[in-house]
């Protein structure tokens, strides 16, 4: 299955990618940071912990706190497919964090990024 090896890849190995792609468009680590707490639960000791144990997608998303109930509201397209209509609950939730990232890269607004 070609999704199983997206799913056992280390979450901290695609991090430090989403953190260049933000820098380059002149935003934060911290706003990485907060995109990725706001759509999981964790709090900066729970992401880093994750971070540090080199967790996989899996386990990263498994271990969670809770996915945000407007996660939702993520919609359009990412990688070729749109995220509202991925069926594999674990590759949604990996996509709608690519898809948040991709709009800070784009300039998006914080608030509308976080769907308040």
């Amino acid at each position: 299955m070609k999704n199983e090896r997206i799913y056992k890849m280390p979450f901290a190995s695609v991090y430090p990618h989403y953190i260049t792609k933000a820098e380059k468009k002149g935003h934060t680590k911290h706003e990485v940071d907060a995109i990725i707490c706001w759509l999981t639960g964790y709090d900066q000791k729970g992401l880093q912990k994750q971070i540090d144990n080199k967790s996989s997608f899996e386990t990263f998303f498994a271990e969670a706190p809770q996915l945000n109930p407007n996660a939702s509201k993520i919609t359009g397209v990412i990688c070729g497919y749109r995220v509202e209509e991925i069926e594999e609950p674990l590759m949604q939730k990996i996509r709608y964090m690519d898809k948040l990232i991709d709009e800070l890269a784009k300039g998006k607004k914080m608030e509308k990024i976080l769907r308040q």
